[in-house]
């Protein structure tokens, strides 16, 4: 899962805990972990579900200022069968 820096960082403080991605096949797993340029993640829960079922909480969550803004989002992003909501948090340093 690629994550741009702005992005890692919110995570970081904890400003972000949720990711939305739309693929052809998952490259986290529930439970996993991630090591990005700014430490480790950890992957919390993953749920499948559409792209019209985000809520105004989950886009904010995410860091988006609202539906809207989720939306033109996912307009920029590839097509993919598979649309699902990540939960992350902040785990530490990379070992």
């Amino acid at each position: 899962m690629l994550l741009k820096l702005e992005v890692l960082e919110a995570i970081k403080r904890g400003d972000i805990t949720l990711q939305f991605r739309r693929w052809t096949r998952p490259t986290v797993k529930p439970g996993g972990t991630l090591k990005t340029k700014v430490g480790l993640l950890q992957i919390g829960r993953i749920d499948d579900m559409s792209p019209s079922a985000v809520t105004e909480a989950d886009a904010r969550k995410a860091g988006f200022s609202d539906v809207a803004e989720f939306n033109r989002w996912l307009g920029t992003m590839k097509e993919g069968p598979l649309f699902q909501r990540i939960e992350v948090s902040y785990l530490g340093d990379a070992p």
